[in-house]
């Protein structure tokens, strides 16, 4: 299937590091970043996955939940478990899935229907398995983005995405380029001018169409 963003994002049931979950479940009534790779013991993901362990506070701080998927079962995943936190100098603490059976891949399409895992195979065979997904609390996907092998994730960058989705969650702002937490926002077209100033303050218009505006507390 084709997931695009405000689509709900696919339910499931899989096995994990931590026992078996059903995704909406396991999500509740938190935000959640869903993050791929295509298999256990590979250098790149190993400092991907340390990093994440390193932000356990922010997650927690932002009410997020994160979890892992790599296309390995679930006995490599906590082996892998201690050379991740050998290198992040701090715990794995998060559940990641067993995916050897493709399923979750193939429906947050990261693989083809047709695709399969051959003997022998390498990372390359499952090289799109590369993804980040940010999912809001009604279960709908809020971003993606999709890495190369060779390039690591910026896990600074998923972290100041995830503030600037939350802060305009239904809300009828935008962040500009570059936003971080603390710094003006964009009003909505949805609000001429004087709705605009209403709800937020007083308007900083460099452009009819662009009026900054202090962020809602």
């Amino acid at each position: 299937m084709s997931l695009r963003i405000n689509d709900t994002v696919p339910d499931f049931t899989a096995e994990t590091t931590e026992g078996t979950i059903r995704f909406h479940e396991w999500i509740g009534d938190e935000w959640a970043i869903l993050f791929s790779h295509p298999k256990d013991f590979t250098p790149v993901c190993t400092t991907e996955f340390g990093a994440v362990a390193q932000l356990a506070d922010e997650w927690k701080a932002r009410n997020t939940k994160v979890i892992g998927i790599s296309v390995d079962g679930v006995d490599d995943h906590k082996k892998w478990k201690q050379d991740i936190e050998t290198v992040a100098g701090a715990p794995a603490g998060f559940p990641i899935i067993a995916d050897e059976d493709l399923k979750v891949s193939k429906l947050y399409d990261m693989l083809p229907a047709d695709a399969y895992l051959p003997d022998g195979r390498t990372p390359a065979h499952s090289a799109t398995v590369r993804s980040v997904f940010i999912i809001s609390p009604d279960k709908k996907l809020q971003l993606t983005m999709t890495y190369p092998m060779s390039v690591g994730r910026n896990f600074a960058e998923v972290l100041r995405a995830l503030d600037a989705l939350q802060a305009t969650f239904g809300v009828p702002i935008a962040t500009p380029a570059n936003w971080v937490h603390g710094q003006d926002v964009i009003a909505a077209l949805s609000l001429d001018d004087a709705a605009a100033e209403a709800k937020f303050g007083a308007l900083d218009k460099k452009l009819p169409y662009l009026r900054f505006v202090k962020a809602p507390a």
